[in-house]
């Protein structure tokens, strides 16, 4: 059972990498969805970004916006697990 959901435009850099089984194999309570369009148009040409359970996390590269999915991913697990 997922508890965690991340959301990634299909159109947003952070789809350089694969994410989905990334983070599904890192991760067991989350799960990776790719929706056609999260409605951040301006934000998704800028920077890479995702949902984390509704919370958006986004940075100015690939790489640091993965950490920064993370970091979030591990605050929630916290709270289900606390």
């Amino acid at each position: 059972m997922s508890v965690i959901i991340v959301e990634v435009c299909e159109s947003n850099f952070i789809t350089n990498i694969d994410l989905e089984n990334l983070l599904e194999s890192e991760y067991p309570e989350v799960s990776v969805v790719m929706i056609d369009c999260l409605s951040f148009c301006g934000m998704c040409a800028r920077s890479p970004y995702a949902m984390v359970n509704g919370k958006r996390v986004f940075a100015k590269t690939v790489e640091e916006c993965l950490v920064k999915i993370r970091e979030q991913i591990e605050e929630e697990l916290a709270f289900f697990h606390g």
